[in-house]
């Protein structure tokens, strides 16, 4: 599934190969290597004497949920973490100036017992299928993921390659991200649950390959946004800890390439949700349009097949 890249590409090639589909494996980036480390750190002095991978045996769900989501916070507001992002970014090859990110997730997926039944909280929750294109609009989007601690096929997200070309029925086009945005702003990242913060598939799909992502830490994948993925529950006894953030080559948003949607019906796009890595600039303001900017289409064929 994965083109293992040992060199940094040119921007114009790494984005021609994510809008093909292709899931690029960055390998040997000293940056990347520090991340990892820092976010070590950072993880097991914030759950000292815990072990971060066990914190789910020490915490219960209500205790985990307020304490994963400090955590994200502090670390997404990190200044180090900033700096050595922007460094992976430029050891690929993409320079700080032509390129915009969104915010810097560290995501937990606790261990469950396989069929138990927990609320569906966003610091805690497996992510159910999607494109992120489906809630973002922006098809020159790239999703960028990475391991902290060691994963398996059972503590990790699965892509779907056989879905690239073919479009499935979903619930983008009455998706509201405005409201969602609001409901975050007032009551953080938990007031909206795992469910209602992304679109949803709504037909029964019989898919044979779904492809577990398994790298180690200190790599890195980048895959267009366009992808369908979901999270693989977790009932392995380890919480799974990774790290994620998604970026626009700014000069394709202007231009309109990107990835083709083949199902995206998203009445939104959303560029406000994104800063210039050079100078955090946000990428609306860059480009003339609100946060939030209505998008009236052209919508791809087949729309009858959404519903």
């Amino acid at each position: 599934m994965y083109t293992a890249l040992r060199q940094a590409l040119e921007p114009r090639d790494f984005h021609d190969r994510i809008y093909k589909g292709d899931v690029l494996r960055l390998l040997g980036l000293e940056p990347m290597r520090e991340l990892v480390d820092f976010t070590r750190a950072f993880l097991e002095d914030a759950f000292a004497p815990f072990a971060p991978v066990e914190i789910h045996k020490h915490l219960s769900h209500e205790q985990q949920t307020v304490s994963f989501a400090e955590r994200q916070r502090d670390f997404a507001r990190s200044p180090e973490v900033r700096h050595l992002w922007r460094a992976v970014f430029e050891h690929a090859g993409l320079a700080a100036e032509g390129l915009a990110r969104d915010s810097l997730y560290l995501r937990f997926q606790p261990h469950q017992p396989a069929g138990a039944a927990v609320p569906r909280a966003r610091t805690t929750a497996t992510i159910a299928f999607h494109r992120d294109t489906w809630g973002s609009n922006l098809y020159a989007q790239t999703n960028w993921w990475a391991p902290i601690y060691d994963i398996t096929e059972g503590r990790t997200f699965a892509i779907y390659p056989s879905l690239w070309d073919r479009p499935v029925a979903n619930t983008s086009a009455d998706f509201d991200l405005a409201v969602i945005l609001e409901r975050s702003k007032a009551g953080g990242r938990n007031a909206v649950d795992a469910d209602a913060a992304i679109p949803h598939l709504t037909e029964r799909l019989e898919v044979f390959d779904a492809t577990p992502v398994v790298i180690a830490p200190g790599e890195i994948i980048a895959f267009s946004s366009a992808h369908a993925h979901a999270g693989v529950p977790n009932s392995t006894g380890l919480t799974r800890i990774s790290l994620e953030t998604r970026t626009l080559w700014i000069d394709d948003v202007r231009t309109g390439r990107g990835a083709p949607n083949l199902d995206g019906y998203a009445p939104w796009m959303s560029p406000g949700m994104f800063r210039r890595v050079s100078d955090e600039t946000p990428l609306n303001e860059l480009l003339g349009m609100s946060r939030v900017e209505h998008f009236n289409g052209p919508w791809p064929a087949g729309r009858a097949s959404v519903s």
